[in-house]
């Protein structure tokens, strides 16, 4: 068994969106287990735009605590027990949990874990995306929260990074005509071409309301919210009656020096008498093993195409997390290690 350790370090606080040199790889010893603790191997990294939100020393909420300077960068992992002195982890389990950046975890599994099946499907990586947290958000929030039904129009914005890809197919599952929002005309052929999109609006288009109008002509019945920012103010102006606001994500605020303006027309809300509601996935971990059964089902069914941005090694962790904030990935971004 190795005793030495590759970790990702937080090496600077990121001034806006992250860069390269945020990030340093250190070596460093792996500790003995004391009683209650397990060591796992770490075999993919999660990359999730929301983790940069605990990289300034204050993140304004109270959520998760910021991450220390010179420390390993807490993320999301998929990774296996190699040795336990925990009564309830034994040596093999495959576990997605709240870790680190880093080979290998020494823990007393007192954070986020959630247990894969004896028998995961392959790959493993699904665990971090359409079977973890991103592809589990996009399910909670359109059967729990968003309620989807036959006709509606579901428009979902970051419709090419990793909840947005799933949303919109979990939206036409449903029997619901799905639009997605996203950054150029590459990634809006994407959209329909690869996962089935009805239609794509570009948001870097100067009259992004036009756009929006265009592609939802019977206006946006449910809105799943990856971005927030002012692309909310626009969308709110084409809302029908009884709409539902999902907010998910909030990447256009994670790397910005100011605070962004609220929308201004939230009264919408009043007068089309919708509903915007905000959810954390990881809240509902007890209904995990269920989400995972119905996705894996329509994913055997050919319902579901799950695009991957896979990097390999411990160096390019840094780079794979600041693809994310230049629009690089398309679909889940995950490093195999």
């Amino acid at each position: 068994m190795t005793t030495t350790n590759h970790a990702v370090v937080l090496a600077a606080r990121p001034n806006g969106a992250p860069v390269e040199s945020d990030f340093r790889v250190e070596q460093r010893p792996i500790p003995p287990l004391a009683p209650g603790q397990i060591l796992c191997r770490n075999l993919f990294i999660s990359l999730d735009a929301g983790f940069r939100n605990w990289m300034d020393e204050d993140s304004g909420d109270n959520v998760l605590p910021a991450m220390p300077l010179g420390e390993p960068v807490m993320g999301l992992t998929l990774s296996q027990v190699m040795e336990s002195q925990h009564p309830d982890y034994q040596p093999g389990e495959y576990l997605m949990a709240r870790f680190a950046w880093e080979e290998h975890t020494v823990t007393d599994a007192g954070d986020f874990i959630s247990r894969l099946p004896s028998k995961p499907r392959d790959p493993l990586s699904h665990y971090l995306g359409v079977l973890g947290d991103t592809g589990l958000s996009a399910y909670f929030g359109l059967t729990d929260h968003g309620r989807v039904q036959t006709g509606e129009t579901v428009l979902v914005s970051a419709a090419a990074g990793a909840v947005g890809s799933i949303a919109g197919q979990i939206a036409r599952i449903h029997g619901a005509r799905a639009v997605g929002i996203a950054s150029g005309a590459e990634k809006c052929a994407q959209l329909i071409d690869v996962l089935g999109y009805d239609a794509a609006v570009d948001r870097t288009q100067a009259d992004i309301d036009a756009a929006i109008e265009r592609a939802c002509p019977n206006g946006v019945d449910v809105y799943f919210d990856n971005v927030g920012g002012p692309l909310l103010e626009h969308v709110l102006d084409q809302i029908n009656e009884d709409a539902r606001i999902l907010l998910c994500g909030a990447v256009a605020s994670y790397s910005a020096t100011e605070p962004l303006p609220g929308p201004r027309n939230l009264f919408q809300l009043t007068t089309k008498h919708a509903s915007m509601h905000g959810f954390m996935t990881h809240l509902q971990l007890p209904r995990y093993d269920e989400a995972r059964d119905v996705l894996g089902g329509w994913i055997d069914a050919g319902r579901i195409t799950v695009p991957e941005h896979r990097l390999e090694g411990i160096d390019n962790v840094g780079r794979a997390f600041c693809d994310l904030f230049r629009g690089a990935n398309f679909g889940k971004s995950v490093v195999a290690l």
